[in-house]
């Protein structure tokens, strides 16, 4: 409903509410079709204000669905799931959540269960200032060993490359080159 719908229809109310107040025994018949007329004018305002289509249900869950008599909301789909509960009550078939007898596996462990940690190695090279990872932490050390060899040659090698074994702590495996310390600042920093 729209904001020029609802003002009409609020206003066809109001009035009828007047016409309410103002009736006595003594109400000539003009006065009763005015009533009528007024009536008609704000069903009709109803009528096209409304877009839906009318519960058939008092169910929240279903207004417009199925509708089952015997029902005390009249609604087919929530009387079908409350006979099948209590047909299972009576039957001792009520469905009962599976218990597990011990715990799921997971990737990740259960909460005080910590997993146990992966093994990589992490290929590392020396910018000048620090070490910074150089290629993707492999799971095969020969793998990762290959990886440094190809860096080593390629066409613009770092100063220093260094393999990386991480488990449950780090540690250096296999260091090529020499690290040196590289001041950024021109000059030394005067």
């Amino acid at each position: 409903m729209n904001h020029a719908q609802l003002t009409a229809l609020g206003r066809a109310l109001r009035l009828l509410g007047e016409h309410g107040e103002a009736l006595t025994t003594d109400t000539p018949d003009a006065r009763l079709h005015e009533v009528k007329a007024d009536l008609r004018r704000a069903l009709d305002l109803l009528d096209e204000s409304g877009t839906t289509a009318a519960p058939a249900t008092r169910c929240p869950e279903h207004p417009t669905g199925p509708v089952d008599e015997s029902a005390h909301d009249l609604c087919l789909l929530c009387e079908t799931r409350r006979r099948a509960a209590r047909r299972s009550e009576i039957n001792g078939t009520a469905p009962q959540l599976p218990q597990p007898t011990s715990p799921v596996p997971s990737r990740y462990g259960v909460r005080d269960d910590r997993p146990q940690p992966q093994q990589r190695w992490l290929p590392e090279m020396w910018n000048g200032q620090v070490w910074q990872l150089c290629g993707t932490p492999r799971r095969d050390r020969r793998e990762a060993e290959l990886y440094l060899a190809a860096q080593r040659r390629g066409p613009r090698p770092a100063m220093a490359y260094r393999l990386v074994h991480e488990f449950t702590d780090y540690e250096v495996l296999r260091v090529w080159g020499t690290p040196v310390h590289v001041d950024i600042e021109p000059l030394g920093n005067l």
